[in-house]
């Protein structure tokens, strides 16, 4: 792939292409982005999950300095299960000003705009290096960030800012919320449906418990802080899958659901969980009066940390001024920023397309959102003529 020129949507037809549900291997796109890179004459260094299926990529174009700008991706999409699509999520379909495609908006088309404009960035006297850095597994609980962080770290790097360029309209955003999810197993005991007296139903178990976040979910509303600047201004909670029984006629042995809260900047982490384990403290005895075995699981799947608002950063007043923008707003969904946060590099977020559009069927972008990423590229790369 000796210096192959791809135009901004061609990239992303290629992207859209790979199949990297999170569920599946990311590592034909991650090859096909390293060999493009290696026809550039940019290294890449990949460090994989503990099964060897997944990679993230990280690379560096320009100067061999400390400082300069992270531009970060996930690489990973959510499920098309179930959804309606109206054409194949993995093929790229052009109508109407609209790019449709599974991750068009959430968020391959940054990196595709990124990796598209690679010869440009190599043509200009960088004074600072531009760091493209992509995970995998962000959807399922920002794992692969981790393992690129303590990569960045291993490396010696120490970044000004890092950009993560999720969906934002190509608004800059300095905070978002914290994401906390669980599933929750309920174990009951089968008997025949007429003779509920001597059977532990789990579904119905798992209502009480789903009860419960209900309840812990207006309580939480009814705390909002309008002046917080997130949409909606609380701390949300979320039940997102169910399964459970066997039949009608069977009380249901077993049932489980998953669930999440995403937390306001400063709120209690503990605070839902531990009231969810109460209650469920209170459940569990009664259940087991009838069956010993009886019992009631909940096992945390991920936390992501949130983004805090710091004031002056670096990352927010490159970003502001590459945008024109005055000031930076804050989102309800979760990214990787934090977590580079938390490492103690300056991060924003700032992203073509709209999470308005991310995770459903005909997910899509605008044109003019590729258009106002690609410009806000080639701004960055003029900026980076001068050291950060």
């Amino acid at each position: 792939m000796a210096g192959q020129i791809f135009t901004p949507i061609e990239m992303l037809r290629r992207l859209v292409a790979f199949d990297t549900t999170s569920r599946n291997s990311n590592l034909e796109l991650i090859g096909f982005v390293a060999d493009y890179l290696e026809g550039h004459g940019v290294e890449s260094a990949l460090s994989h999950d503990d099964d060897g299926r997944k990679a993230n990529l990280f690379a560096t174009l320009g100067p061999d300095r400390p400082g300069g700008v992270v531009l970060s991706g996930h690489t990973d999409v959510v499920p098309v299960d179930d959804q309606p699509w109206d054409t194949d999520p993995f093929t790229l379909v052009e109508r109407d000003g609209r790019f449709y495609g599974r991750g068009s908006a959430d968020m391959k088309s940054f990196i595709a705009i990124a990796l598209a404009l690679v010869p440009e960035f190599l043509r200009d006297d960088l004074a600072a290096p531009v760091h493209l850095a992509l995970s995998y597994d962000e959807e399922v609980g920002c794992f692969g960030a981790d393992r690129l962080i303590a990569q960045l770290r291993a490396a010696g790097l120490a970044p000004a800012a890092v950009i993560v360029g999720e969906p934002t309209g190509m608004r800059a955003v300095n905070a978002h919320k914290g994401i906390y999810s669980f599933t929750t197993t309920v174990t009951g005991h089968e008997a025949h449906s007429s003779a509920t007296h001597v059977g532990v139903n789990a579904v119905m178990a798992a209502a009480e418990l789903i009860g419960c976040l209900a309840a812990l979910a207006d309580e939480m509303k009814s705390r909002a802080e309008p002046d917080s600047g997130f949409d909606p201004p609380y701390t949300t909670v979320h039940v997102g899958t169910i399964e459970g029984g066997t039949a009608l006629n069977i009380i249901p042995r077993r049932c489980r659901f998953s669930w999440e809260y995403r937390l306001l900047p400063g709120a209690d982490a503990s605070e839902i969980i531990d009231s969810f384990n109460a209650f469920a403290a209170t459940l569990e005895p009664r259940m087991r009066a009838v069956a010993e075995t009886a019992a009631i699981h909940t096992e945390a799947l991920a936390s992501v940390v949130g983004l805090v608002s710091e004031a002056d950063t670096a990352a927010e007043r490159l970003v502001l001024a590459l945008t024109g923008s005055n000031r930076a707003g804050k989102v309800s969904f979760g990214t990787e920023a934090g977590l580079f946060q938390q490492a103690g590099m300056s991060a924003v977020v700032c992203g073509p397309g709209h999470i308005a559009q991310a995770h459903k069927p005909n997910e899509f972008i605008d044109d003019e959102q590729v258009e106002a990423c690609i410009a806000f590229m080639r701004r960055l790369i003029e900026r980076m003529r001068q050291p950060l």
